[in-house]
């Protein structure tokens, strides 16, 4: 089971993040654009579950390259899913409580070099 903190380790280990809020929630940043940040359920998209099931906390987004990466990681994992209101946004929610370490460490790098600037992606790649 993954905790925030454990995201704030992996976020904080990748070059140039800030952390900071979004929304109120805690957020990691490269270059000024969020690639993960506390994702916690509004009013409504709690009634949009309807008689559903809600996840269970904490959930992470995710950003993605696009929505044919975020297809492809829906597809790929049951420990990720989006909502409604993510419908057209290149982003995907996981439930901590499900991630395992690896799987968590492999998305949120995913998720800063999604955002990063191409060069320093390149030379981050190059150091490991």
């Amino acid at each position: 089971m993954a905790t925030i903190d454990d995201v704030r380790v992996l976020a904080m280990a990748l070059p140039d993040v800030e952390e900071g809020t979004r929304y109120g929630n805690v957020a990691w940043s490269v270059s000024g654009r969020a690639f993960a940040w506390e994702r916690p359920f509004s009013g409504a998209d709690r009634r949009r579950f309807g008689d559903q099931p809600i996840p269970e906390g904490p959930i992470l987004a995710l950003a993605s390259a696009d929505l044919s990466e975020k297809d492809a990681l829906l597809a790929a994992h049951e420990e990720f899913f989006t909502i409604s209101h993510f419908d057209g946004y290149a982003a995907v929610l996981v439930r901590l409580s499900a991630c395992s370490g690896p799987l968590l460490a492999e998305a949120v790098l995913d998720a800063w070099l999604a955002l990063a600037p191409a060069a320093l992606a390149r030379a981050h790649l190059d150091q490991v």
